[in-house]
């Protein structure tokens, strides 16, 4: 919801102004840390990011207003690995994930973001 983050997540309402209504998370890079750290059989959502992403330089947008499915977003900036990826895909993903750790988000217009919609 436009201000407000994603319904059921859990920095909905957080806080007002939050940079991290939600965040975004390439596939690609998801998969090139597991590859380098030899991890199998794990989804980029063990991660915690809401939205993974294919073909998106995510960097990118930081100060930019984008749109998906209809919705608009302005990214923020870097979500920045933090030790929970050690546990999540495994240990050393934290420091493979500097400087591509996803980008946090402010939800600027409400809608609905549909899995997969391909």
């Amino acid at each position: 919801m436009a201000g407000r983050g994603l319904v059921d997540d859990r920095f909905f309402d957080f806080k007002e102004n939050y940079k991290g209504q939600t965040t975004f998370f390439a596939e690609e890079v998801f998969a090139d840390v597991c590859q380098k750290l030899g991890v199998s059989g794990k989804a980029p959502g063990v991660t915690r990011r809401n939205i993974i992403t294919a073909g998106v330089d995510l960097n990118s947008l930081v100060g930019q207003e984008f749109e998906v499915q209809g919705i608009r977003f302005a990214g923020m900036g870097e979500c920045s690995p933090c030790l929970w990826m050690n546990q999540a895909i495994g240990p050393g993903a934290m420091a493979a994930l500097h400087g591509r750790g996803g980008l946090r988000a402010r939800i600027l217009t409400s809608g609905t973001l549909r899995v997969d919609p391909a």
